[in-house]
């Protein structure tokens, strides 16, 4: 982080020089306890520019047009700063994370005066501010154009030559990453810092700064939903068959490494089912589901959700009658769930490639990694959740923006084991 004298040298400097590509300076002016000037729209299209742009920094209490060190009373900088928090979070979408720092800078006359440095950093979403899509040029903002908008998109999608998993997550460093999470990746006589770029988990930025990238984010960091908000995994469990929080036995939110996720949205789901018993001829144990088939479904959820979808977690839920695990995006390219379970295709390939070469799976798979890219995950789900309780588990695509899997639990009375048995005898 740059330090403050350094900062106020630099500050002095741009003033001095005027609006630009990468500044943007605004005037405040407060009537009682609200921000009345500049308005909190125009703000927001601002910063919403800077992050659909290369970022940039937007600099409060210095007059735009004479460049005039103006300042923020001390008593009314707790307002602007509840304002501005405001309208990153309730004025632009999705949500943009800032970085704001209050300076002193010295006016013409040597008087130094409080100003809120605000810095927005390229943001791998697209941005939309109150009055619509814009980009910087130049020392404006400006609307984008239709065509340019689409490339936009495209470029910060999971549709970009580049695939999204391979690109750089602007606010990351090196620093981030936990060090027991990077040794599995570290083979052989190599440099480190190579064979992370190799696999594709750092690059270097267009100012040749190393970058997670967000494969990197999701494998390295301790908490991947710093980065990307909703990187984790949401479980919860009812002790009954519809949503009500009276009803609410456990939750909890897999926030790790994504290894991390699968494994505690797996343990979840072990503690919160039943295994059921019938005593004749001789004790048979009934679990509700199928451990490696919910495996398979947990591991498939997190490796191939969108996450270029700003805002949406995997929801794993468990009812007494079903287990429902939500996963943000449609299907990839041509699938449908019609044709699910006899196709593959990765929507996050480097994820995907990491995830079977270099984790080893659950003991209850009996297989060797976590995934084995053969296409048999989905089959495997279906299969054994259906022999277990006679119900085929269902897919259903909803709206095209989210994937749910419904798997039905097994019990005595629900799959005619009690008269299964009385028959035998």
């Amino acid at each position: 982080m740059i330090n403050t004298t350094d900062l106020v040298r630099e500050l002095i400097y741009q003033i001095r020089l005027g609006e630009d590509t990468a500044y943007e300076f605004k005037a405040v002016t407060i009537r009682g306890t609200r921000v009345e000037a500049p308005h909190r729209d125009s703000i927001a299209d601002e910063l919403a520019a800077f992050a659909n742009t290369n970022g940039g920094f937007l600099i409060l209490g210095i007059n735009d047009k004479t460049r005039e060190v103006e300042g923020i009373t001390v008593g009314d900088l707790e307002t602007v700063d509840i304002w501005l928090s405001n309208i990153v979070t309730q004025s632009i979408d999705p949500p943009l994370v800032i970085e704001t720092r209050l300076v002193e800078v010295p006016d013409r006359q040597g008087v130094a005066k409080p100003v809120i440095w605000v810095r927005v950093q390229k943001s791998l979403f697209v941005h939309r501010g109150p009055n619509g899509y814009y980009h910087r040029v130049g020392s404006t903002k400006r609307e984008m154009s239709p065509d340019l908008l689409a490339r936009i998109f495209q470029q910060r999608s999971m549709a970009r030559l580049i695939r999204f998993d391979e690109q750089l997550v602007p606010q990351s460093s090196e620093d981030a990453i936990v060090p027991g999470q990077k040794t599995r990746f570290i083979r052989g006589d190599l440099p480190e810092a190579i064979q992370l770029r190799k696999l594709y988990l750092v690059g270097d930025d267009e100012n040749s700064q190393p970058r997670l990238t967000v494969s990197g984010v999701l494998l390295l960091t301790a908490r991947p939903a710093e980065y990307l908000s909703s990187a984790y995994v949401q479980c919860v469990a009812y002790s009954v068959t519809e949503r009500n929080a009276q009803f609410q036995v456990d939750a909890h939110d897999c926030d790790g490494p994504v290894d991390t996720q699968i494994e505690q949205a797996f343990q979840f789901v072990k503690r919160n089912m039943r295994v059921e018993a019938v005593k004749r001829p001789g004790r048979v144990d009934i679990p509700q589901y199928d451990l490696g088939a919910v495996f398979e479904a947990i591991v498939n959820s997190v490796a191939h959700r969108d996450y270029a979808m700003h805002g949406s977690r995997i929801r794993l839920h468990m009812f007494s009658d079903r287990l429902e695990l939500s996963t943000p995006g449609g299907l990839p390219n041509s699938l449908s769930v019609q044709t699910i379970d006899s196709n593959s295709i990765s929507r996050n390939e480097t994820l995907v490639n990491l995830l079977s070469r270099y984790f080893p799976a659950d003991p209850i798979t009996r297989r060797t990694n976590m995934i084995e890219r053969r296409g048999e995950g989905v089959p495997t789900i279906m299969t054994a959740s259906e022999l277990l309780s006679t119900r085929r588990p269902l897919y259903e695509q909803i709206d095209h923006t989210e994937l749910k899997l419904t798997i039905y639990a097994a019990s005595r009375e629900m799959n005619g084991l009690l008269a299964q048995f009385d028959e035998d005898e």
